[in-house]
């Protein structure tokens, strides 16, 4: 049985009342009705004091509601208020709390299969080959042109259809494929594609996918075509060498047989694959490098060496935008020199390769490559890198300033909390000093390290302040007449009323320091720890 997801709000419900999870439904009815008695506006004449009250009355209000209700309860324990805000609801009320688990789940799923239905992913490309060449002999232009596009539509669970199709011009001829595709997933392991083309190469065919080890894969398939009746049968096997390498082995029979020998290795800075492949007619070898500069902008270099071509490749590339990105090679080989421009966005590719010169003349070879590369490295240095730069310090600036402006804002709002909260607490810690009782001292929260620091010290710098939170007043209002203090497992602490998080993403601690009987204690706790307050071994 998988285990439950976790809220990932840290149970913020339960800490606003000050509740366990495990919590009686006399419990939450109690806990609402102290708080309601110190929040309600109508206690408040003040109009600052009446709209803090009004603020925090509905936050407590709302957590009742929530933990109150048998079924919204369910809803939040199992995932948190991101389950009661997607718009999932519960039947008729049922009677057992896997039942209403089952029937979560259900209805989650079925929201699931809806935005699995509503996307289809689309992919194409353009290819306008442009020949200088050509254009310089009084012909036209444009060598050619090639289209291809694919969507891929999932027609349920099991099932996904895929269908494309290409067209190539060159010059006065044209020739063009349709291809459609029905994959069938057999198992959470394998998968059956049934394939037809029509057009150029007109055929049909199968192929099967299956994971035969945590680290190997293996496909099978055959084609048939409907031109000449021949057979196509393939075999494939790929396997994991390390963490980010994987090598793989192809094996082709029919008309043009042959086997080819690959691997590919990526990390986070580069990328590079290799392929050796041997046919009857042919045989070759080609290798690539891709080494990324930064998150938006990588080199590469590429070559290839066989029976039919031999060239040389290098240029690089840079992401223009979230979903875009833009790239330029140079080109040498038994072709000649070309440049290629490519623009990549959203699966949709423009190409453009250029080819400048067939001749290999060693001069113009070297301005090919070295005229563009200059105009893109001072564009680069001097134009783009320094607008980038300008930007992301902006974006930073501008993160930086609206998370200042949340942490001053929530800070502000937890002192206010604790304003309301203080009356009560005071005469609660009246109470104890009487009695010789529990009365929390002090009572830090916030960053690990600073409240590290502070435990130290007498007074608290601003360095320290700015991340640290004096959280004394709700303590003392968390002591109950007996003399106790407990903060439960599994709780986050900001959520407490009167606290709020000073360092968000950063491990937080409790500090506490307090008397009982006249003797001293002091204790830190983690964010979600439990904490039970006094006991001998706190003290000092």
């Amino acid at each position: 049985m998988a285990p439950e997801p976790e809220p990932e709000d840290g149970r913020e419900l339960y800490a606003l009342l000050h509740l366990s999870p495990e919590s009686s439904d006399e419990e939450i009815r109690r806990a609402y009705r102290q708080y309601a008695q110190i929040y309600h506006p109508d206690k408040y004449q003040d109009p600052q004091m009446k709209d803090v009250a009004t603020e925090n009355f509905q936050r407590i209000r709302d957590a009742y509601e929530v933990l109150s209700d048998e079924n919204k309860r369910q809803i939040y324990d199992i995932y948190g208020m991101e389950g009661l805000n997607s718009g999932l609801e519960l039947g008729p009320k049922l009677s057992k709390p896997e039942e209403i688990k089952r029937q979560l789940d259900e209805l989650r799923r079925r929201k699931e299969e809806e935005k699995f239905f509503v996307h289809a992913r689309s992919t194409g490309s353009v290819i306008a080959n442009i020949s200088v060449p050509q254009y310089l002999d009084g012909d036209n232009i444009m060598k050619g042109m090639g289209m291809s596009s694919q969507i891929e539509l999932p027609v349920s669970k099991l099932n996904t259809v895929t269908v494309g199709g290409n067209l190539v011009v060159n010059g006065a001829a044209g020739t063009g494929a349709a291809t459609a595709v029905l994959r069938h997933q057999l198992s959470s392991v394998s998968s059956i594609d049934f394939m037809a083309t029509v057009g150029l190469r007109s055929l049909i065919g199968v192929q099967t996918f299956r994971q035969i080890s945590p680290n190997s894969t293996a496909t099978s398939g055959l084609a048939l075509s409907l031109r000449d009746g021949s057979i196509n049968l393939s075999n494939g096997w790929t396997r994991q060498l390390s963490e980010n390498t994987v090598g793989n082995i192809q094996l082709v029979l029919g008309n043009e047989s042959n086997i080819s020998v690959g691997w590919q290795k990526k990390d986070e800075k580069f990328s590079a694959t290799g392929e050796v492949k041997i046919g009857t007619n042919s045989f070759g070898a080609s290798a690539n490098y891709t080494h990324h500069f930064s998150s938006k902008s990588h080199g590469r270099v590429a070559g290839r060496v066989g029976s039919t071509a031999l060239d040389f490749e290098i240029g690089g590339g840079r992401r223009i935008s979230e979903f875009s990105t833009v790239r330029m090679l140079y080109n040498i080989g038994i072709q000649g020199v070309s440049w290629r421009f490519e623009l990549n966005r959203a699966g949709q590719k423009l190409v453009i390769p250029v080819l400048l010169s067939t001749d290999l003349n060693a001069l113009f070879v070297t301005g090919a490559f070295a005229i563009p590369s200059t105009l893109y490295f001072l564009l680069q240095t001097y134009v783009v890198k320094p607008y980038y730069l300008k930007r992301e310090k902006q974006k930073t600036l501008e993160k930086m300033d609206s998370l200042s402006t949340q942490l001053t804002e929530a800070r502000q709002a937890a002192k206010k909390a604790q304003r309301l909260l203080e009356p009560v607490s005071n005469r609660k810690k009246n109470k104890q000093l009487e009695n010789d009782g529990l009365v929390i001292t002090k009572a830090l929260y916030g960053d690990r390290k600073k409240i590290k620091e502070s435990s130290e010290l007498s007074d608290i710098d601003d360095n320290i302040a700015s991340q640290v939170l004096d959280v004394t007043i709700p303590l003392n209002f968390l002591v109950t007449e007996a003399g106790q203090l407990k903060l439960h497992e599994g709780i986050k602490k900001s959520g407490i009323m009167g606290f709020y998080d000073p360092c968000p993403g950063d491990p937080k601690l409790l500090l506490v320091e307090y008397t009982f009987h006249g003797q001293q204690y002091k204790v830190m706790a983690d964010d979600y720890g439990a904490l039970l307050i006094p006991q001998d071994i706190h003290r000092i």
